[in-house]
């Protein structure tokens, strides 16, 4: 069965528009910004479970330690 040259340039114009909307959908997913606020949303959520909060508490008691003990040095 041959193709008429209209629908095979149909079906070019058609492919097109998928490849550019596929693209368009990709270039959405991986934003700087997007991937910034999608890691940020996580690590916020992340930080309100009893392990994140054990985490945290535990880092600003070392900091807080790390830090007087460099005032007493000096």
């Amino acid at each position: 069965m041959s193709r008429d040259p209209e629908m095979i340039q149909r079906e070019i114009e058609r492919t097109r528009d998928e490849l550019a909307s596929t693209l368009d959908r990709l270039a959405e997913r991986t934003s700087p910004k997007r991937l910034a606020e999608v890691g940020r949303a996580r690590a916020l959520e992340w930080a309100q479970t009893p392990p994140g909060m054990a985490v945290l508490a535990g880092a600003g008691l070392l900091l807080t330690f790390l830090v007087v003990r460099r005032i007493r040095r000096h």
